[in-house]
């Protein structure tokens, strides 16, 4: 995904080839189909898919970040998008949430790496990085695998801790989260 309602790829012979999209939403929808094609081609999803929607601004977001997020999300039924079990798009609250803290299923703990806000990001997680054989009783079947739409809205660093508004940007624009510090280091938290 690039600015202007373009994506750019490689394909199997390292071509590099981009598409200009007339709209966001085409851009997107796009990109949906593309996360979607990459999970129904693997033989066996063994970790989190996630394709960028739209790269949002600032630092990428890491382990210790404190993120606020509106989310949809899907149950993967039948290669596709079967029914919405969660969302909280039109609600008055939007979820927060700091990386690490194993208070959200593993996949959105791996998934979210790295994105920026304003940043959206489709997610496609596994049963065993979401919420494995037990599922959650009436609202998603045991060994479910998980389509989530994730939009970052407000993001505090970890590395912030005294000055300015608190509040950053951060949306995701590399192929791979980067892990490693700088130079100011981590916050003990």
């Amino acid at each position: 995904v690039q600015p202007n309602n373009y994506s750019t790829f490689y394909d199997d012979q390292r071509q590099n080839w981009s598409i200009m999209f007339e709209s966001e939403k085409a851009a997107m929808d796009f990109s949906k189909q593309v996360c979607i094609a990459k999970c129904n081609s693997s033989p066996v999803l063994e970790s989190v898919l996630y394709q960028d929607l739209l790269l949002g601004e600032g630092q990428g977001v890491e382990g210790g970040d404190s993120l606020e997020v509106a989310y949809t999300g899907w149950l993967f039924q039948n290669n596709g998008l079967g029914q919405v079990f969660d969302s909280n798009v039109n609600k008055d609250k939007l979820l927060r949430l700091k990386l690490g803290s194993g208070k959200v299923i593993k996949g959105w703990e791996e998934g979210m790496m790295g994105m920026k806000k304003g940043g959206r990001r489709y997610l496609i997680i596994p049963p065993a990085w979401a919420y494995g054989a037990q599922g959650v009783t009436g609202r998603v079947p045991p060994d479910s695998t998980l389509v989530f739409e994730v939009e970052v809205t407000r993001v505090k660093l970890a590395k912030e801790c005294c000055g300015s508004d608190g509040l950053s940007v951060s949306s995701r624009d590399s192929p791979a989260p980067s892990p490693v510090p700088s130079s100011d280091g981590f916050s003990a938290d």
